[in-house]
């Protein structure tokens, strides 16, 4: 698969790579881990794959939590829904905003489901009363937690070596230093500015100093108070 940018992808006119005697067909897209990659990183076959796949089992639920306790429903929903809006959710960090709003319309939908909301309500009184963080603050929140890991010295190595603290060699104490603000890469494509390094680091720093504080349990970060990430 060929990845780039629609210019650089208009370039290319291999479509076939002869490798001994099997042929390889170049492919527009590929699953790796349950993720839908396009050869465009535009994210947009694997968000119509999860919201075909989360309203599927909306669906079927809809019927069981009939019969579930309020606490059992929001387990199960949690199971099959949230789960699988959550899993690698940083990767759509930066995608079209068409491509959130298909994304929360699958978390707004369950959150329909369990309290019966209408659909002309507004939804995030109801999401905060879930304790639910919305799709755009959970890729926000996936992002900071691997970034605490990162410099707790607890994450991949290839994760941990892309955040750097601000004075992090520099030999003499800086402000920085005291707020662990991280260094932001420079890029110079839309690609570049959705990668860890750059994407991580930015939200990282967005952070009230008191959440960057070293000293802050990892636990907070976890379980999010209501207004905790209010650097959404």
């Amino acid at each position: 698969m060929w990845l780039g940018s629609n210019r650089q992808l208009s370039q290319i006119t291999i479509s076939v790579i002869p490798l001994q005697l099997a042929i390889v067909r170049v492919s527009e897209s590929a699953r790796d881990l349950g993720i839908v990659l396009d050869c465009k990183l535009t994210m947009s076959e694997h968000v119509s794959a999860l919201c075909l796949s989360c309203f599927y089992h909306l669906q079927q639920l809809r019927p069981v939590t009939r019969s579930l306790t309020p606490a059992a429903a929001q387990t199960v929903v949690q199971a099959f829904i949230s789960c699988r809006l959550d899993h690698c959710n940083s990767l759509l960090y930066g995608i079209s905003e068409n491509l959130i709003r298909r994304v929360q319309s699958v978390q707004n939908a369950a959150t329909r489901l369990l309290t019966g909301a209408r659909c002309r309500d507004h939804i995030s009184p109801v999401l905060r009363r879930l304790h639910w963080l919305p799709v755009r603050r959970r890729m926000d929140f996936k992002l900071v937690c691997l970034v605490h890991l990162s410099l707790a010295g607890q994450a991949p190595h290839y994760l941990a070596e892309d955040i750097h603290l601000v004075a992090a060699g520099l030999g003499r104490q800086l402000r920085s230093s005291t707020d662990r603000s991280c260094s932001v890469p420079r890029t110079y494509s839309r690609s570049g500015d959705r990668s860890f390094a750059a994407a991580g680091t930015r939200v990282w720093n967005s952070l009230t100093s008191s959440l960057r504080d070293e000293k802050t349990p990892f636990s907070e970060l976890q379980m999010p108070a209501e207004n905790t990430l209010v650097y959404c």
